[in-house]
Order: structure tokens, then sequence, then C-alpha cells
């Protein structure tokens, strides 16, 4: 006789993806990033998305405090 599991196994739990980082208004290397981020996403590069968004929120850590 076979011993395979029958029941489902319980749901999973997902989060909403967090807010991607916003701009600080005024700054050149902001708008370029986010410029990057746009390219990135029409071209399906969540990945690259993904990477920018960390670039944009260190940016902003480091001159935008």
């Amino acid at each position: 006789m076979d011993d395979a599991k029958t029941t489902m196994a319980a749901p999973v739990h997902l989060m909403d993806p967090p807010e991607p980082p916003k701009p600080h208004k005024g700054c050149d290397v902001c708008r370029a990033l986010v410029g990057e981020r746009t390219e990135a996403a029409r071209a399906g590069d969540w990945s690259k998305v993904a990477d920018v968004n960390v670039e944009i929120g260190r940016h902003r850590a480091g001159r935008h405090k």
C-alpha cells in the first residue's frame, strides 16, 4: 500500500512587496537612478529593478538624511 500524503499543506501567506524608495526632489543622481529603474521595469528585468531600489535607498540614506 502507498503511504502518500493525501492532504493539502497549509496555505502560504505572503506580504505585499515594499514600496520602492522615492527619489529626493531636485537630485540629479536620484533622477538618473529612477530612469534606470524605469527602463529595467520596461524590459522586465526585475532583478535590476531590485538592485536599483537598493542603490536609491543607500544614496538617499547617505546624501539626503
